[in-house]
């Protein structure tokens, strides 16, 4: 880590990293007082830092990089922020109305003990989903359902969510492969297909023409056939999965092992998670697309352009550059339908998605289906003052063939306006000037805003009075 790195973790704020500095002293297996020598401080001082007693300073920060050679950005942000977020929106229901611990508290507790924090979260999604069943319990009943505390598309989503959407194992592995292969030295199909035949005795061939399935693998003939009509990236990727079901399989059991999902469906998901993640990772290889993405300032269209991908799978590679030591723009993304459904999304910047309702319409997200072919600018601020550079794009999928449909999708990418200028559509916008900024907020009703004419409903945790004599833009008013 450099210095200007440094300081800018130290400008955000005082840092308390006791329990990653203890998980740190115990992977060495090191005593308090050898782990406080090795690092020129005091045992003392060590204990308070580990407790979350006291912030640790640039000193320390820089002997624990020097000493532990360990990429120390990510102790600024990361996982607490994200666990912040949604442990933050869970208690702004109005269940918790009676005890509302302060924001300090909430601290306390992300960094003292997640997975508190992470239960807490789980069981109001079980309070949440076992409400919304009992008010239509007929239905219920009639499907003889059950009550269920969660989805397993959900619990995976949290998965990849709190694993930073990097799976550190998958990506190094799939850039060997990449560098094996000769992925982006010539046709990726070609090579692909290549390797295929070559390492697993696996002849690629046709889907027929009236055959709607996108891939299938015969292992008895040792046959992969592939729709004709795929798009070249959805054909690539296709062939990436495959390899990756081949060569990542013992990974991806070891990892689904450790998460211990509460079922064989969730487990069955994620697995395919797994899979699509090694397949992004080979086709778009990391070191080499990092290093693309800086030369190209994240241009969409050249990155497209040079690595073949869709503008989708770009997307979603830039929400998975959280390599220690080699880290890209902390970006978020995100995919959404017509309906407003996040089927899809990512942040590694400050900004967090709402876990229930829908996305604020201010949004430019929304804009994306007015618009078809075009990226469309947005300089936001959400309601803690943190301003974004926000991009929407939308996009289609399917649709092979007049008969066959299509889905309509907008991709939502953006960061921090402090990483503005690694991307080249924040030229010529007025960065500097917080008049040009939209205020956005994250959903409605978690939104702290008061005055807001696109307001849906009223936040979930919001006081209400009534002047019937006078009507301004919302029916009601916002106490705080």
């Amino acid at each position: 880590m450099n210095f200007a790195n440094l300081r800018k973790m130290k400008m955000a704020g005082k840092l308390y990293i006791g329990r990653k500095v203890r998980e740190l002293r115990v992977a060495g297996a090191a005593s308090q007082s050898q782990f406080a020598e090795r690092i020129g401080i005091s045992v003392s001082y060590l204990n308070q830092i580990e407790n979350n007693q006291r912030p640790v300073s640039a000193t320390v920060l820089l002997s624990l990089a020097e000493n532990f050679k360990i990429d120390l950005s990510g102790f600024g942000a990361g996982e607490s922020e994200r666990l912040m977020s949604a442990i933050s929106e869970a208690l702004k229901d109005p269940i918790f109305a009676s005890s509302s611990p302060s924001k300090q508290d909430l601290k306390l507790v992300v960094q003292n003990a997640p997975t508190i924090a992470h239960a807490l979260i789980a069981a109001h999604r079980a309070f949440r989903h076992t409400s919304e069943q009992l008010a239509s319990i007929d239905h219920s009943i009639g499907r003889g359902t059950g009550l269920t505390e969660e989805t397993p598309y959900e619990e995976v989503r949290d998965f990849f969510h709190f694993m930073d959407n990097y799976i550190h194992v998958l990506d190094l592995k799939a850039e060997r492969l990449a560098r094996e292969v000769g992925i982006g030295e010539t046709e990726n199909y070609t090579v692909l297909c290549r390797y295929l035949k070559r390492k697993h005795g696996v002849q690629v061939t046709r889907t027929g023409r009236d055959d709607n399935v996108v891939r299938r693998f015969d292992s008895t003939s040792r046959t992969l056939a592939l729709n004709p009509f795929l798009a070249t990236s959805t054909r690539d990727f296709q062939l990436a999965i495959q390899i990756a079901q081949f060569e990542a399989a013992g990974e991806a059991d070891a990892i689904l092992k450790e998460a211990s999902f509460k079922t064989e469906e969730a487990r069955e998901i994620c697995r395919i998670g797994l899979f699509n993640y090694f397949a992004g990772a080979l086709l778009l290889p990391y070191s080499t697309f990092r290093q693309t993405v800086q030369e190209v300032r994240h241009d969409l269209e050249l990155l497209t352009a040079r690595f073949g991908a869709s503008l989708e799978q770009i997307c979603h590679r830039l929400s998975t550059l959280q390599r220690p030591g080699e880290k890209g723009t902390p970006v978020f993304f995100a995919r959404i339908d017509r309906a407003g459904n996040i089927s899809k999304r990512h942040s590694v910047a400050k900004l967090q998605f709402a876990r229930f309702g829908a996305a604020c319409p201010l949004w430019n997200v929304h804009q994306a289906f007015e618009a078809p072919g075009r990226i469309i600018r947005q300089l936001a601020e959400t309601p803690d003052g943190v301003g974004y550079l926000c991009l929407s794009t939308q996009i289609v999928k399917g649709g092979r063939g007049f008969h066959q449909p299509r889905q309509h999708y907008a991709l939502a990418l953006g960061c921090e306006i402090s990483h503005a200028h690694n991307f080249v559509y924040a030229d010529n916008m007025e960065l500097g000037n917080r008049a040009a900024f939209d205020a956005i907020g994250i959903s409605c009703r978690v939104c702290e805003r008061t005055e807001c004419g696109a307001r849906a409903i009223p936040p979930i945790n919001g006081r209400l009075s009534f002047d019937h004599d006078q009507r301004s833009i919302l029916p009601y008013h916002l106490r705080r």
